[in-house]
């Protein structure tokens, strides 16, 4: 005799595969979040195994975020036209494929075509259709409750990204880390059938001309950072491009709109001032993070020469307590105004970056950082719970994607400008620093003084005594002694510069969010609230 269903058992079973489902796209955010921290900590280990450059890493790593920007509005286009579902396939694969071709390099370049660029491609596909999925998916309060889930991935990965990649690449291999991604990319995949695809019911005419200058803009200016990073040449003339690209951007949407045709995105959404301060603040954090989370992890691996595991360490104050924070003032921030939550956000993100600074020269040991990364990972945490809610409130509810979808490209474009620029700045300062007191210098003579100043402006590269020791191996011990002194006083001083960038950042922010307070906040237009416009 068999059970016959009961209602309790029928809810049971519908409930079964939606939890499996959140579950599901929870990993798939772990992962696009863990995958960069997981590179930041493992610098030294790759430069070592692929016989590279710390510059030339650290270039791969901001590519891989300046792709993601640079195409992430026409991802959330082309998810429109050949479906979401596909879209959000097609990204995993991308990702998966470069993960795969991390576990397998042999060179820097395998690393900036699969990782970089196609990695980066599967992000901007990736992410606005997850959104999308999501909202197409679930329904009133398990929709909230998935949103939070996917959010919280995020903020786990972050927490635990540095960790997780110290201990995998100090007791394992770096190689390894990207084989377990590729290993959950392919647990999510198996999971494809429970995602209800969702139809796109807007126009599907294609800005070409608006794809074209958006990836012009936002890729002409990091690439430019880039290429002055590397020594290259006409850095000039692409950040030229990039901003005079960025300018017909405009232009070209509001003429497209005019006309009553289709466009990349809609220029109606900038109309509203709490989405233009909140994207712009969203971009400001992500450049403070960037040169943050690049700076550090070289001086904790080049300066006090930590293997993976020590720098993730070391870096778990600024994780952590952004997780912890982003949490407790989700709980806790019902009954205050989120414009109010993200000014002491960048006022704490500043001052600990302030503290920081000074430190680095002094610091012998990767914990004497905790307090100011405890003080800057909280006003980060602040902001990662407010921010999104605040830029997206205003806006109606059939442009809830097409908004996060430019929100997501501001805060990619973001992370990798500071990536690129605090990088390009850190070598800079190295070069002209080392230049200078090299000439200064009583000890070296006028022949290794040219040669100094030649290897810098050839290529500048941040490196640990020992490595330095190697190279001088056949110099005079007065020689050696004296290049390592020098190169032990330069190094600091780039890194406070580096982390310039992250302060003006916040500074920014700050005098950003007093103009958001000013302004009155809505919860929702799809309500009937009328966004606050010009």
């Amino acid at each position: 005799m068999t059970e016959e269903p009961t209602a309790e058992n029928t809810a049971e079973q519908a409930a079964g595969p939606p939890r499996l489902l959140a579950l599901l796209l929870a990993m798939a955010m772990f992962v696009l979040v863990v995958d960069t921290s997981l590179m930041n900590v493992s610098i030294s280990s790759v430069v070592r195994d692929l016989d590279t450059t710390v510059s030339g890493v650290q270039a791969a790593i901001a590519l891989e975020a300046l792709v993601s920007a640079a195409f992430i509005l026409i991802g959330g286009k082309v998810g429109d036209l050949i479906g979401r579902k596909r879209a959000y396939v097609l990204g995993l694969l991308g990702y998966a494929i470069g993960a795969s071709a991390m576990a397998f390099a042999q060179s820097l370049t395998a690393i900036v075509i699969f990782w970089a660029v196609l990695g980066g491609i599967g992000a901007s596909l990736l992410l606005p259709a997850m959104q999308s999925l999501i909202h197409g998916n679930f329904e009133g309060a398990e929709q909230k409750k998935v949103y939070a889930l996917v959010g919280a991935a995020a903020a786990i990965a972050a927490a635990v990204g540095p960790l997780l990649g110290g201990f995998i690449t100090t007791y394992l291999s770096w190689r390894v880390g990207f084989v377990l991604e590729v290993v959950v990319v392919a647990i999510v995949l198996s999971g494809i059938k429970l995602v209800r695809d969702v139809p796109y019911t807007g126009p599907r005419g294609i800005d070409l001309v608006g794809a074209v200058l958006s990836v012009l803009g936002m890729g002409g200016i990091v690439l430019g950072i880039l290429v002055w990073q590397e020594g290259g040449e006409a850095v000039g003339a692409l950040l030229a491009v990039g901003a005079a690209a960025l300018a017909l951007l405009a232009y070209w949407l509001l003429r497209r709109k005019r006309r009553g045709r289709p466009t990349l995105l809609d220029p109606e959404l900038f109309r509203s001032k709490i989405f233009r301060l909140g994207i712009s603040g969203q971009m400001l954090q992500q450049i403070a993070l960037g040169g943050t989370m690049i700076a550090l992890p070289i001086y904790l691996q080049m300066v006090l020469e930590y293997n993976a595991m020590q720098a993730g360490l070391s870096l778990a104050p600024l994780s952590l307590s952004m997780f912890a924070v982003a949490l407790l003032a989700a709980k806790k921030s019902e009954d205050r105004r989120p414009s109010k939550i993200i000014r002491w956000g960048f006022v704490l993100l500043t001052i600990g970056i302030v503290a920081l600074i000074p430190i680095v020269p002094r610091a012998e040991f990767g914990w004497g950082l905790i307090v100011p990364l405890l003080i800057a990972g909280s006003g980060l945490g602040l902001l990662v719970s407010q921010l999104n809610n605040y830029t997206l409130a205003p806006i109606e509810e059939r442009r809830i994607s097409e908004a996060a979808g430019v929100n997501s490209a501001a805060g990619s474009f973001g992370l990798s400008f500071g990536l690129a620029f605090a990088g390009a700045i850190m070598l800079a300062t190295l070069s002209i620093t080392f230049t200078t007191m090299a000439q200064s210098s009583t000890v070296l003579p006028q022949t290794e003084q040219q040669q100094v100043a030649q290897a810098l402006e050839d290529d500048a590269e941040v490196m640990s005594n020992t490595q330095l020791e190697q190279l001088l191996a056949n110099q005079p011990p007065e020689i050696q002694n004296e290049i390592i002194r020098i190169n032990t006083d330069s190094r600091p001083l780039a890194l406070q510069v580096a982390l310039l960038i992250p302060l003006l950042a916040g500074l920014i922010g700050v005098l950003n969010s007093f103009r958001m307070i000013r302004i009155p906040e809505t919860t929702s237009t799809a309500s009937g609230a009328r966004p606050d416009v010009l």
